[in-house]
């Protein structure tokens, strides 16, 4: 069961498949995936593997959280190599899911609710850098590579504040939730 509750999170040896399912998505596909999707392995987790299995969780529970480390460090050095924007929120998405599955197998109250937490907000401000990117800025200049970027803040402040703001949250600047 934790296996496929792995690959749908995604941790680090099964994540291959989401950052090509984000490039390769419309933007409406990519905000489901990254909204709602990835959170169905989060909900798994904590209302079927916990409960079922509660030994097995706190035993395996070192070997998830060593998977949950691992994500978070190569999902944030994967995302700062990134050119493809899509890509770089999708390898975000992978060290924010490595962060809720060690909340989740932490054992301890303060650690699901914080893996709840990060979810709901995960859930929000994912698919927000997708819309503004995918969508607005995608059909504006048809290209996804970051160094085209520049000068955004004169032909579009009001966008470049939005997504200034759901940059910081997704970089967990306190008092975003994440």
């Amino acid at each position: 069961m934790f296996l496929s509750f792995a690959i749908k999170t995604p941790l680090v040896p099964f994540h291959i498949w989401l950052s090509r399912a984000h490039v390769e998505a419309p933007v409406a596909g990519s905000m489901i995936l990254a909204g709602l999707v990835l959170k169905f392995a989060a909900y798994g987790i904590l209302r079927i593997l916990i409960p079922i299995l509660p030994e097995a969780c706190s035993y395996y529970s070192p070997l998830a959280m060593t998977m949950g480390v691992i994500s978070v460090i190569y999902g944030s050095l994967t995302a700062l190599r990134q050119t493809d924007f899509k890509c770089l929120v999708a390898m975000s998405s992978v060290a924010h899911m490595g962060v809720t599955i060690l909340g989740l197998f932490s054992n301890t109250v303060v650690g699901i609710e914080g893996a709840i937490l990060l979810s709901i907000a995960h859930g929000f401000v994912s698919p927000a850098l997708f819309f503004l990117v995918g969508a607005v800025v995608y059909d504006r200049f048809h290209s996804r590579v970051i160094r085209y970027y520049r000068g955004l803040t004169v032909y579009m402040p009001v966008f470049s504040a939005l997504f200034f703001y759901f940059t910081v949250a997704n970089m967990a600047t306190p008092s975003t939730v994440n």
